[in-house]
């Protein structure tokens, strides 16, 4: 028997933060895509159940056509049972438009409900499922009862913590699901993969988003395979890289430069000839460059224009500055640096940031904060 296990689609997320206009639009039918394409494999690998472990949807209010190819999602495998845990981002809209709820998709609510979903003998393979809200939160985890010879797979959305964390909903205290008789844990809320023992043997995992949104969701994004053995009941997991693109965080070392061509130079170094016109990168700078570096965010951002699908630079890095080469100074700029370096109210880093745009001014540039 094999189960997917992915979580936080976020279809119908607005995407407006890091994409043009039309990006943002091709975005969000990708999303929708790799939702399409994730049943087709299931079809095609011999899946025979998909566990959605919350956030399906973005939002409360879902446009009809998203709703609609989902539901003809569902429909389109009536051998494949879809089983819908609701994260924090979803409602019960996408329920409440349906006409007639299919009859391979199956809901979760505020309690305890548990599916069978291989029998034999006195042994079964079950999944088990509540939504967190805060008037659960506190009670849920400990009320839960599961037998020690099945294999039980339990699904919940929100953050683990490793003890009670009051009334918020989105987080789940691991410690209470400790000795539980749970043999996979499948999370669903953070947008990486992680993995990690439950004692006595089992373990905790969360897939990440099938498809990263912006340049804090980089790295390999898909869903978790879990392949079970019905005869010794036991499981085997992979991670199934699925997103249609990848986002890249590239670290740039940039300690020496004098220039932003010399900075560009030192990113095309890291880059090399990679092929990744398909893909979201973002470039951080680091290291430490000279006060008076040469330094254009933007115009090194527009150099790379068009090798990437989209593309951002961020400035990190620090600024040397030799108090010393100062001191004796009688130029306007050794005076503006030596009232600033003396400002008893500022801090480091407010004296760097306006040392480095006071510079900008005197050598006739635009200020670039």
């Amino acid at each position: 028997m094999k189960i997917i296990h992915c979580a936080d689609l976020h279809l119908d997320s607005a995407l407006s933060a890091n994409f043009t206009s039309e990006q943002a639009k091709e975005r969000k039918n990708e999303l929708v895509m790799t939702f399409i394409r994730m049943a087709e494999y299931a079809d095609r690998e011999g899946v025979s159940a998909i566990l959605i472990a919350g956030d399906l949807f973005d939002k409360k209010v879902i446009s009809a056509r998203v709703r609609k190819t989902v539901y003809d999602v569902i429909v389109k495998y009536p051998h494949i049972a879809f089983y819908y845990l609701q994260g924090n981002h979803d409602t019960s809209s996408f329920i409440d438009h349906l006409k007639e709820i299919p009859a391979n998709l199956f809901m979760f609510n505020d309690s305890w409900r548990t599916y069978e979903l291989y029998r034999s003998g006195d042994r079964a393979v079950t999944l088990t499922g509540a939504e967190l809200n805060g008037d659960n939160v506190n009670t849920l985890c400990a009320s839960l009862v599961l037998k020690p010879q099945d294999l039980n797979i339990v699904t919940l959305h929100g953050q683990i913590s490793q003890y009670k964390a009051g009334d918020k909903a989105e987080y789940i205290d691991l410690s209470a699901l400790r000795n539980k008789n749970i043999t996979y844990l499948a999370l669903g809320h953070v947008h990486e993969y992680r993995e990690g023992q439950l004692p006595p043997g089992g373990i905790y995992c969360y897939p990440g988003c099938l498809e990263g949104r912006g340049y804090d969701e980089s790295g390999n994004h898909g869903f978790v395979l879990l392949d079970i053995d019905e005869n010794n009941f036991t499981m085997r997991r992979e991670f199934v890289p699925f997103a249609s693109r990848r986002i890249y965080l590239i670290d740039v070392d940039v300690s020496g430069c004098l220039s932003s061509m010399e900075m560009i130079d030192k990113i095309q170094g890291v880059l090399g000839d990679r092929d990744l016109k398909k893909d979201m990168i973002k470039i951080v700078l680091t290291g430490d460059v000279d006060i008076n570096c040469e330094k254009n965010i933007s115009l090194i951002s527009q150099y790379f224009d068009g090798r990437f699908y989209c593309h951002k630079v961020s400035d990190e890095t620090g600024t040397l500055i030799d108090p010393g080469e100062y001191e004796k100074d009688m130029s306007l700029k050794g005076e503006f640096i030596r009232l600033v370096k003396e400002d008893p109210e500022l801090t480091e880093e407010e004296k760097t940031a306006v040392i480095r745009c006071g510079l900008q001014v005197l050598r006739g540039e635009a200020i670039e904060v």
